[in-house]
């Protein structure tokens, strides 16, 4: 492996970098759990760069992008107003984080997550609120890393497939 990747904050103009990784690393992560029609539509529909500069123009939304020293996103983080059902006034949501296993455990999760908690600080929110598939446990071993506690799950549709997440949150 080469030199770790890189963090920056994304603005709207990498959107399309911002939906290349996000579709892929979706697809990575998923590919075994739901069906190849479903997760296509899936990706198409949600990992949009249309989708992603819709999430950037709110008012607290955020993301960084990790990459490689040729600048090939490798990784991302997104932050936006709660969609979750346990949000209350005053969070805010993590809504995406991925970055391809090849750099799990380069650092690059633990900076994007510091800039992300960072700025939830900075925007005056009370808690971070992360959702993320009931089985995935190297991600909700990080989460709980970084200070996530679980508060309850959802049901989350792909397609004809329905997958329980569990809910966290960390106390900002």
């Amino acid at each position: 492996m080469s030199a770790d990747p890189v963090i920056r904050r994304a603005g709207v103009e990498d959107a399309p970098a911002l939906a290349l990784v996000g579709a892929a690393t979706f697809l990575e992560g998923f590919a075994t759990l739901i069906p190849g029609a479903d997760i296509v539509a899936h990706t198409a529909r949600n990992h949009s760069a249309d989708a992603y500069r819709a999430y950037l123009a709110q008012p607290v939304g955020r993301a960084w992008l990790a990459e490689t020293e040729t600048g090939a996103p490798v990784g991302y983080a997104l932050m936006c107003e709660p969609e979750l059902p346990q949000a209350e006034p005053g969070d805010i949501e993590m809504k995406r984080f991925y970055l391809f296993s090849r750099w799990h455990g380069s650092g690059a999760a633990r900076s994007m997550s510091n800039a992300m908690l960072a700025e939830a600080r900075a925007l005056g929110r009370r808690r971070l609120l992360i959702g993320t598939h009931h089985d995935n446990m190297r991600a909700i071993g990080f989460y709980r890393k970084i200070g996530a506690e679980r508060i309850g799950g959802r049901r989350f549709e792909v397609g004809g497939s329905v997958f329980d997440d569990h809910v966290y949150a960390i106390t900002l």
